[in-house]
């Protein structure tokens, strides 16, 4: 987070999201990348991924559930706070976004990380549900998710 906001020559946020929102909270000890997205992207932060990549040895990945479902109404404001770094304002991307892309992904540790949402009340299954229900309308310019299963996951939960 030091590195990338050395970089910032201008306010901005840092969504973190995936596996990383995980171990930062605790209830996973790694995670195979850094999924990230930068709002506004700036050439100077995103030309200093590669070299912070290589330096910490790990893997950053501009990906975010906007990426893979549609976004959520309101996600910037539910985006919990993480810290602040110079001229960066870090935040959790949207649990319910996360949880929901999670869900639509259905691979068995984004189940794992969906239940532990839900332990941690991070997410409550009754606002989930109404949240997918906000989105489904734009599930069609989403051509690989098929709506049905998805719902049919989302709905699993209650």
């Amino acid at each position: 987070m030091r590195g990338l906001a050395r970089e910032a020559s201008v306010e901005g946020r840092v969504y973190i999201t995936g596996g990383a929102t995980a171990v930062l909270l605790g209830w996973r000890e790694s995670t195979l990348d850094v999924d990230i997205k930068i709002i506004p992207e700036h050439d100077r932060l995103l030309r200093s991924i590669p070299e912070l990549k290589e330096s910490l040895q790990i893997n950053v990945e501009l990906a975010s559930p906007d990426d893979f479902i549609p976004p959520l109404p309101g996600w910037e404001a539910r985006s919990a706070f993480i810290t602040r770094e110079g001229k960066v304002s870090y935040h959790h991307y949207d649990f319910y976004a996360q949880a929901l892309a999670k869900i639509e992904r259905d691979h068995r540790i984004d189940r794992l990380d969906v239940r532990q949402m839900i332990e941690l009340g991070l997410v409550k299954r009754e606002e989930l549900l109404a949240l997918f229900e906000s989105i489904r309308p734009d599930l069609y310019r989403y051509p690989a998710i098929s709506a049905e299963r998805f719902e049919e996951r989302v709905r699993k939960l209650q």
